[in-house]
């Protein structure tokens, strides 16, 4: 090959090479809850709702499961296709970066904010994605963004971190170092952010010595996309594009996400970089698509998978599994939950009813999704609704159910038309997928027919809003609004977004909502922002007339995400600014309380939510739970399914609770280091019944540096079957000359289990601690075990959250140095 041609292979999207037997392929795919961007597949709970289940057999079958459905759109071309983005074998998931703040937009796609917790998930995901012979992978695993990557997204392409060797060692790097040695990912990707001035994707450090040298990494790197690129133009770390793509080629970054490895030729020309060098990354990068039978005429057991193998009814049960056992039970005063059959339910709240939140971000288009409002009504027939609110001041919602009326959708193709058939909201997700089998992915006319009926007179913002394709796109939809037989809007969307002023007298109106949907931008929805008091009014009278208001609030994917245009009090640029439950629910909740009826509020959020624990009889997390969503939660709120879930992260009190979030320093960040008190810590969750802990046991003494064996009997102790998480936390000896800068370790996740138990039942606990995970880090990044007195808690959540018992284990021995 050319060094030209050398150079087309190394980038994200990669030509046909006849002579070198290589199809065009594209290396970009995503699977971070499932199959994403690319039609219809299983939409599990967005990871951080992974996390709560604490499941680590649960999140390897989902891994494999992805993997399958990966496989199934793959095996539906013939092998020399052209692969365009999105369909091929490179999976750029799971996210194990550290959720260090909970303002940061991207944390939702984490396993959030403790090392082990997610070094754990992040190996049976990783596990279950590649499959079990390493020879023949399923498909390629690539946790990222290595390293030191968790906000603020404003910035991202140019910060730089200066974390202490301390922190990198104890809590940016371990999740990787387990991926790595332990779940054998075949790939890596590197971060936007510089380290010490050095971008993440041109640092040998960490790219060479540190993966490959201490980890024994041996597969390929990729950049995040378009890192190479701000090398020069946003770290200005090089003068150009030869230059930075000489620099991360040199750095240990073989693949680039983009298109700057198209200056290589240049770079080898002007003495930047060997050929050789580039060589190196080139046969680390190809020799992974030998072995998932995608080059030089290579094979691949798993190229039998059959096209059908997407969203089998076996999927769609394990969406539901792990959309129960992701919810968490914060608060239930009373036991206001479950609720008795025949109870009378305003299902409340923007998030009840909106496709978006069950999906979170990076996700695939569930075929059959459930909202909230859609499960409670499935469980509790004659269930009412009410909007109440929007999420955030400034932020329009999708215009609900109760404000149309009749509302049908009728589509044509050429001169195929689908009958007229019922719809509730206009809120579709075309990601490749046609809403109807009868119709083509692109190219139809879709056309809502039915009344417009605002709940009282005012002035109503309406907006059509569409995630607009963005990489080869050549077209984008347009869209024709009529109400009361004037023309709103007829013509593009610029940028996706059209908003319109509407003055309503309070009356009903016909409407007519018309999309040409000619391209392959990715979904369309019918928005609104209106008159607060309208939206209040209804609510509380729903409230006053029914048993119990459920609220569905919190926030959503188009507050909180990855670099978005948004700028609404509490929240910019896919970050947020303040923790705290967002005003116009706080409103909506003190209004609802006044009524006197009973409240459960269910958060679906990626992230924390700061609330007033009074506001609400019950609190609950939802998350992003995926397809299955509204099922799982009415299965909870009716006690046929008993929740299970603990929280993968700290829920702070108030955003004056935490540091600067440009500081990445972990003093006073996560469980691990925060010395105030939480509303709710890490690894906490309720239950319907109670367990109980006894015969706690472990050896009296160990040598340092052996692993620790403890066994706990657990007693399910009430009136239902449960499931508990039993979890271990080790307080290890005072640290040596921390200084007051340093970070003080508070405790340590050290081992965790799962067990089942039916009323009156008992079964044993046997957790086996890694001494890395008894360890301390020095000031100076030096792991090590010191000999000493070690205290750990064995119970349902951290010391002095729900049952448990301290057990004293004394380590003995010299002082046991491991290696990074």
């Amino acid at each position: 090959m050319t060094i030209e041609e050398k150079a087309a292979q190394l980038q994200s999207t990669a030509p046909a090479d006849a002579k070198a037997k290589l199809p065009a392929y594209d290396w970009w795919n995503e699977g971070l809850h499932g199959l994403a961007r690319n039609g219809y597949a299983t939409v599990f709970p967005q990871a951080i709702g992974m996390a709560a289940t604490w499941d680590t057999d649960l999140v390897h079958r989902i891994g494999d499961v992805v993997a399958t459905e990966a496989r199934a759109r793959f095996n539906a071309q013939a092998v020399d296709a052209d692969r365009r983005i999105y369909q091929g074998l490179t999976i750029w998931s799971p996210n194990i970066n550290i959720f260090r703040d909970p303002r940061w937009g991207r944390g939702q796609e984490t396993y959030g904010e403790d090392p082990y917790l997610t070094g754990r998930l992040g190996v049976a995901f990783i596990t279950g994605l590649q499959g079990p012979n390493p020879l023949y992978p399923k498909v390629i695993a690539t946790p990222k963004h290595f390293a030191v990557h968790s906000g603020p997204e404003a910035g991202r392409d140019g910060f730089d971190v200066d974390p202490s060797p301390q922190d990198l060692e104890a809590t940016y790097t371990p999740a990787f170092r387990l991926a790595i040695t332990e779940g054998k990912a075949r790939s890596l990707m590197c971060a936007y952010n510089s380290i010490h001035g050095v971008p993440a994707c041109a640092s040998s450090p960490l790219l060479n010595d540190r993966l490959r040298r201490d980890w024994g990494f041996t597969g390929f790197t990729v950049s995040d996309c378009d890192a190479v690129a701000n090398v020069h133009l946003f770290h200005h770390y090089r003068l150009d594009a030869a230059e930075a793509a000489a620099a991360s080629v040199r750095g240990g970054n073989d693949l680039n996400c983009g298109t700057t490895y198209g200056a290589l030729p240049e770079a080898v020309k002007r003495g930047l970089v060997s050929e050789q060098e580039v060589d190196r990354a080139l046969i680390r990068s190809l020799e992974a698509r030998r072995a998932l039978g995608i080059a030089f005429g290579a094979t691949s057991p798993w190229s039998k998978i059959a096209a059908s193998e997407v969203g089998t009814p076996a999927h769609q049960a394990m969406a539901l599994e792990a959309a129960r056992k992701a919810i968490v039970l914060l608060k239930n005063d009373a036991g206001r939950l479950p609720l008795a059959a025949g109870t009378k339910v305003a299902v409340i709240g923007a998030n009840a009813d909106d496709l978006g939140v069950l999906q979170g971000n990076y996700h695939g288009t569930a075929a059959h999704p459930v909202t909230p409002l859609q499960g409670v009504r499935a469980r509790f027939p004659g269930a009412t609704y009410a909007q109440g609110s929007v999420l955030a001041d400034g932020a329009p919602v999708v215009l609900p159910e109760t404000a149309l009326k009749g509302l049908t959708v009728a589509y044509t193709a050429g001169d195929r038309t689908v009958a007229p058939t019922a719809a509730r909201t206009i809120d579709l997700d075309l990601n490749r997928a046609a809403p109807s089998p009868e119709l083509p992915v692109t190219g139809y006319v879709a056309r809502w027919t039915g009344a417009l009926q605002p709940p009282a007179a005012g002035r109503y913002r309406l907006v059509l809003d569409q995630t607009q394709c963005w990489k080869n796109c050549t077209t984008h939809d347009s869209a024709r609004l009529t109400i009361g037989g004037r023309v709103l809007h007829d013509g593009a969307l610029p940028k996706g977004r059209v908003e319109i002023d509407y003055d309503s007298d309070g009356s009903v109106q016909p409407l007519e909502l018309t999309l040409d949907h000619r391209s392959e931008d990715d979904s369309f929805r019918l928005l609104w922002l209106p008159p607060a008091d309208a939206l209040l009014n209804e609510a509380v009278a729903a409230a006053r007339a029914a048993d119990v208001a459920v609220v569905v609030g919190g926030l959503s994917p188009d507050l909180e995400g990855e670099a978005l245009q948004v700028q609404v009090p509490g929240f910019v640029g896919g970050d947020r600014t303040d923790i705290a439950l967002p005003a116009p629910q706080q409103r909506l909740l003190a209004a609802l309380k006044a009524t006197g009826k009973p409240i459960v509020l269910v958060l679906a959020s990626g992230s924390a939510v700061a609330v007033d624990p009074a506001v609400a009889d019950s609190i609950m997390a939802l998350w992003y739970p995926g397809e299955a969503g509204g099922t799982a939660l009415a299965d909870v709120l009716s006690g046929a399914t008993n929740p299970s879930g603990r929280l993968p992260v700290t829920f702070y009190k108030a955003t004056t609770d935490l540091p600067a979030f440009v500081d990445y320093g972990m003093k006073e960040r996560t469980y691990r280091y925060f010395t105030g008190t939480p509303l709710w810590g890490f690894g906490h969750g309720l239950s319907y019944t109670r367990f109980g802990y006894d015969r706690v046991s472990a050896p009296a003494t160990l040598a340092a540096g052996a692993p620790l064996t403890i066994t706990a009997r657990v007693t399910n102790q009430g009136q239902r079957a449960g499931e508990e998480v039993v979890q271990a936390y080790v307080v290890p000896p005072a640290s040596r000359g921390g200084g007051f800068t340093a970070p003080v370790l508070q405790r340590q996740l050290a081992g965790f289990q799962r067990i089942a138990l039916r009323p009156g039942k008992s079964g044993t606990a046997r957790l086996t601690i890694d001494p890395r995970f008894l360890s301390v880090v020095a000031r100076d990044g030096r792991r090590h075990v010191p000999p000493g007195a070690y205290r750990v808690w064995v119970g349902g959540g951290q010391p002095g959250d729900g049952e448990g018992s301290w057990i004293d284990v004394t380590l003995t021995g010299e002082d046991k140095d491991l290696p990074k």
